[in-house]
């Protein structure tokens, strides 16, 4: 309790006591959701043990078979404030995902723009485009910066860091360092030197 105090103001503290009780009310098995929230599809959404949030995140499961669950997310995963999560197909994120404020991830686009058969009409207006979805595979201890963006069909790999600002659009490998747009390693960890090397492409 004196840690608690030390770390936050009174009124601080109080609206922690309010968040913890309302997450054991209405989120059983989560370690504490700060509100507001704001939660969409809630039955296609699949939170593991020790969930946490912080304030304004926001998720969104439109299922395309309005039955599956679209949102997995693993155990002891912690996402900051204003995070914002869209699935229609699959997003998973594995346990000990750690996801720093502002982050978007989405397996979705209006429209497809991949220069193939599928592509949309930029005539038409970006609502009205069909959807568009690729699995997006979030691998356990991965650590997302601020204001990092997860596109669609990419898969993180176990351990890797990606650095803030950073737009994920394509697969990045397990235990490495990636920065930029689009993001690129530019550093693995050697178990072997138990050192973070410069990335060899």
């Amino acid at each position: 309790m004196k840690r608690y105090l030390t770390i936050y103001t009174f009124r601080g503290f109080l609206k922690l006591i309010v968040n913890t009780i309302r997450t054991r009310l209405f989120y059983p098995g989560a370690k504490i959701i700060r509100f507001p929230f704001d939660i969409r599809g809630r039955k296609f959404i699949k939170f593991g043990a020790g969930f946490t949030t912080g304030i304004g995140c926001r998720l969104e499961a439109y299922p395309v078979d309005n039955k599956s669950i679209t949102i997995n997310i693993g155990n002891d995963v912690q996402i900051n404030d204003y995070v914002h999560i869209t699935g229609i197909k699959h997003v998973f994120i594995g346990d000990n995902v750690l996801i720093a404020s502002k982050v978007y991830i989405s397996d979705s686009s209006h429209g497809s723009y991949s220069n193939d058969d599928f592509d949309s009409n930029p005539q038409m207006a970006p609502a009205d485009r069909p959807l568009f979805a690729k699995q997006v595979n979030i691998k356990k201890n991965v650590w997302l910066g601020e204001f990092v963006s997860v596109l669609p069909g990419v898969t993180i790999g176990e351990g890797t860091i990606v650095g803030a600002n950073a737009v994920v659009t394509k697969d990045l490998p397990d235990y490495v360092i990636a920065i930029g747009i689009p993001a690129k390693p530019i550093k693995k960890y050697n178990f072997n030197s138990q050192r973070w090397e410069k990335y060899q492409f």
